[in-house]
């Protein structure tokens, strides 16, 4: 059995083993050196030739760098070069939020073609119309431990323990970090176990590496004072990069909310009405609900996507936005109002990919680099979102969606490049 990637050979116990298919007299280890020199051109050009050779392909795109590759130590291992994802600019987008306050052009990464334009006509409707209110109503991302347990007694000697030392273990725990907080400690009884639910305010950082290892350090303590050998750093109750009911109502991340009123004037400019919107917001939740579907929106994850590839997210992260919220109502004026809620949002301003060269200069474009930004960052994502909602419903209900897409967002391929 054999496919374009991989041949099944049998071992010696008769066993389908997968082998991966390299052209002969080629090495099936990829090159690799000790160290910072593993990044370096000499290192990078080997492993890439290996590739080529390995695989019959030529590869004149991806190993081209605009910054030294030493500079992704630590985001990357094997590197061969970079993806090159085009950056368009949106806006202009006036935002009214506690901590982005004034007029935003807003960096987003794509290859579908019309989704900049989608999001600069929202953008451009809502300012015209005094910009978007944000708010952020809650912060914080937990890990969950979980720690067996003989039977309920033993359980409920544990969770005393837990409430009457919870500033012991929270001391221990931010010894691992100098940005970090441990806010609260909940105990929760599951199986014949107890899940410790570590929650946490991560500052400026996403903070994933941070909580785990002041959750690591956390539960060692409570290993030693309580005797205690097994037990799990990770129980998976936290849901990270998966979606869960628990973290939509009880929080993981940033659970954000932002809105606008849209006049009847400005939304002659896209050919509605605020009542013929309000109609089609009618109609397709209903057929949301049909379908079972976990968050109502048009394309958020449109939004945030764009921006977590140009800002230097973990993509992985967009999983959690999927569930957001939008909502329309139509005013006691007759005007529209949209809203949407993004209840777990997980971002970061510093670490991560946010230092690389292209993400870092997006955040900078936004003035969200470094400390202290983090929450700024987060409202001109949940104001690009709600513009981004404005107009595929406009689109949608006016049906444009199907023009705009056929004008700007067919990219037919060059058979011969």
């Amino acid at each position: 059995m054999q496919n374009d990637n991989a041949l099944l050979i049998e071992d010696e116990d008769k066993t389908n083993v997968v082998k991966p298919v390299v052209k002969p007299n080629v090495s099936d280890q990829i090159p690799k050196r000790k160290g910072d020199e593993d990044y370096s051109e000499v290192a990078i050009s080997e492993r890439v030739q290996w590739l080529e050779q390995a695989t019959n392909t030529s590869l004149k795109h991806i190993p081209r760098f605009s910054s030294d590759p030493l500079r992704f130590k630590g985001n990357i291992e094997n590197i061969i070069g970079t993806a090159q994802v085009p950056i368009g600019i949106a806006g202009p987008l006036k935002i009214n939020g506690e901590y982005a306050n004034g007029v935003f052009y807003v960096p987003m990464a794509t290859t579908e073609g019309v989704l900049i334009t989608s999001f600069s006509l929202g953008m451009k409707i809502i300012t015209r119309c005094g910009g978007v209110d944000v708010k952020l109503l809650r912060d914080a991302l937990h890990v969950t431990s979980l720690f067996p347990m003989t039977g309920l007694n033993q359980a409920n000697m544990f969770i005393k323990y837990i409430n009457k030392n919870s500033v012991a273990i929270k001391n221990q725990a931010e010894l691992t970090t100098n940005h970090g907080s441990l806010k609260e400690i909940e105990t929760i009884i599951s199986g014949q176990g107890v899940l410790l639910r570590f929650i946490y305010d991560t500052k400026d950082a996403m903070g994933m590496n941070m909580i785990n290892l002041a959750t690591k350090k956390a539960c060692e303590f409570i290993s030693q004072e309580l005797d205690i050998k097994k037990y799990y750093i990770r129980s998976n109750f936290s849901a990270d990069k998966k979606m869960s009911f628990f973290n939509i109502y009880k929080g993981y991340g940033k659970d954000l909310f932002a809105s606008a009123t849209i006049t009847k004037e400005c939304l002659r400019l896209l050919r509605v009405t605020p009542q013929q919107i309000f109609e089609f917001y009618i109609n397709s939740s209903a057929s949301s609900l049909k379908a079972g579907m976990i968050g109502f929106n048009g394309q958020i994850v449109n939004g945030i996507t764009s921006i977590f590839i140009a800002c230097g997210q973990d993509v992985a992260h967009i999983v959690h936005s999927a569930n957001s919220v939008s909502a329309v109502s139509i005013t006691p004026t007759g005007d529209l109002y949209i809203s949407v809620n993004i209840p777990n949002l997980l971002v970061g301003t510093v670490g991560g990919g946010t230092a690389i060269g292209t993400q870092r200069e997006c955040l900078d474009i936004l003035g969200c680099y470094g400390s202290g930004k983090v929450k700024k960052f987060a409202e001109i994502i949940a104001a690009t979102v709600l513009a981004g909602e404005l107009s595929i419903c406009a689109a949608l209900t006016s049906g444009k969606f199907f023009d705009a897409h056929e004008k700007y967002g067919r990219n037919k391929p060059n058979i011969l490049d």
